[in-house]
């Protein structure tokens, strides 16, 4: 982009930009900036002490420099006088943080065109309505056993979903379609796929403007994986295809082949079955996650998350779903996932498959739901956030491709939050315990 931010905010009726970045556990920092300093910052960018964030950083290391990038601006429709963009972090010497998400992203990204390779993806962000104080869904009378799709339930909600959906419209994404999903309170939107940097931005942006516009509604929104023991919990499934360089060819897509996939498609499954346990540690990444996978029965009859890392046809009991030729969805994260961390690792994960030519196996039909497979069969989720926190730390994979010293950091800070929950004392164990 070669226009000043300045005379696009003269254009636009700008009168603010909010330059954000996403930590590690994927929370947006910002800083609002009035439009007549944004071409400085645009230039040497806005300084934040990484330590106040979840940045594996001390509160005597330098600033970061939170550069924006001016090729993603997105004027809030809500607020139309404000701007957002995503920036990514350099040290005071002008060096990238390795350990930015965004930079993590696009360093896979780099090394897939390297090989004249093009990825993109498309995102299912499920999230509740809730009432102001999170407490409970917003809506009395959505309490059906199975109240997927159900359109009273859609239409109650009709001022927010409409607002969102117009949003995504102002915004040029090509929204198609909104649903009420499987539990109680629960929403999907959806829109057109894209390269998967500007997908990973729009999902940024998506969840921010989801809890705001719920908020001028007085309701709260949540992409918590589970905050409800009975109901489904909350996915982030994402759909994947590989282009060529100019994106003229979808090199996923075979006629004659099996569901109409390619040999490199049925590569990239196979890398990312082989990672699958350590894929976890990015795909689920908080310890609420693994209540949502591997979980009981839920109100509705079915839980809809996978309990094993296998792949099926259009089959949505299993990680990896073949839903159409050309594509595959990866049906294992969650709503709580790093937009930018999640596909850096699943690409990362398919690229070693293409690179080493990984075989996923046979393909599985069965309802894993009520036909689990024989034990041994395909290898089982991780139980718990520690556990995939182990698996990335003797996987070499997914290190070598989004970086050492990000994953270094990641684990660090991950670890230190699994010892801040085993240091909770849990109603359960008082229940249970107590009197013991």
């Amino acid at each position: 982009m070669t226009q000043a931010l300045s005379d696009i905010a003269r254009d636009k009726g700008i009168r603010y930009f909010l330059i954000s970045f996403t930590d590690l556990f994927g929370v947006q920092r910002s800083k609002l900036v009035p439009t007549q300093s944004i071409d400085m910052m645009a230039a040497n960018g806005a300084g934040f002490a990484g330590f106040a964030a979840w940045l594996d950083m001390t509160p005597a290391d330098p600033d970061v420099l939170a550069i924006p990038d001016p090729n993603s601006l997105f004027q809030l429709p809500w607020q139309p006088e404000a701007a957002w963009m995503p920036a990514d972090l350099y040290d005071v010497d002008g060096q990238p943080i390795p350990q930015t998400p965004r930079l993590v992203l696009k360093r896979v990204l780099a090394q897939a065109k390297e090989q004249g390779y093009q990825v993109c993806t498309g995102v299912e962000c499920e999230y509740f309505l809730l009432n102001a104080d999170g407490s409970d869904i917003s809506d009395g009378r959505d309490r059906q056993a199975k109240p997927c799709y159900d359109q009273q339930a859609l239409m109650r909600r009709y001022d927010v979903i409409r607002e969102i959906c117009d949003g995504m419209s102002f915004l040029g994404w090509g929204p198609y379609q909104n649903d009420h999903e499987d539990a109680n309170g629960q929403f999907e939107m959806n829109w057109t796929f894209d390269h998967a940097l500007v997908t990973s931005d729009r999902q940024a942006f998506f969840k921010y403007m989801v809890k705001s516009i719920a908020e001028r509604h007085g309701l709260r929104a949540t992409f918590m994986p589970k905050p409800f023991p009975h109901l489904t919990g909350n996915g982030c499934h994402m759909h994947l295809s590989v282009w060529n360089a100019d994106r003229s060819v979808n090199l996923f897509l075979d006629a004659e082949g099996d569901l109409g996939l390619s040999p490199l498609a049925y590569q990239f499954i196979g890398g990312v079955l082989h990672g699958g346990e350590a894929l976890c540690a990015f795909s689920n990444p908080t310890v609420n996650s693994y209540r949502r996978i591997n979980a009981a029965v839920t109100t509705s009859g079915a839980t809809w998350s996978p309990n094993t890392l296998s792949y099926s046809g259009n089959n949505r009991t299993h990680t990896i779903r073949i839903p159409d030729p050309g594509r595959f969805e990866l049906r294992l994260a969650d709503g709580a996932a790093n937009p930018y961390l999640l596909p850096a690792a699943l690409i990362a994960a398919g690229l070693d498959g293409m690179a080493e030519k990984r075989n996923p196996g046979p393909r599985h039909d069965n309802n894993m739901y009520t036909e689990p497979l024989p034990p041994g069969t395909v290898k089982p989720l991780p139980k718990s956030l520690l556990e995939a926190l182990g698996h990335l730390e003797q996987n070499t994979v997914l290190p070598e491709r989004m970086g050492p010293d990000f994953t270094a950091a990641y684990l660090k800070l991950q670890h230190q939050a699994w010892r801040e929950y085993t240091r909770q004392i849990t109603a359960w164990e008082l229940q249970t315990t107590l009197d013991c």
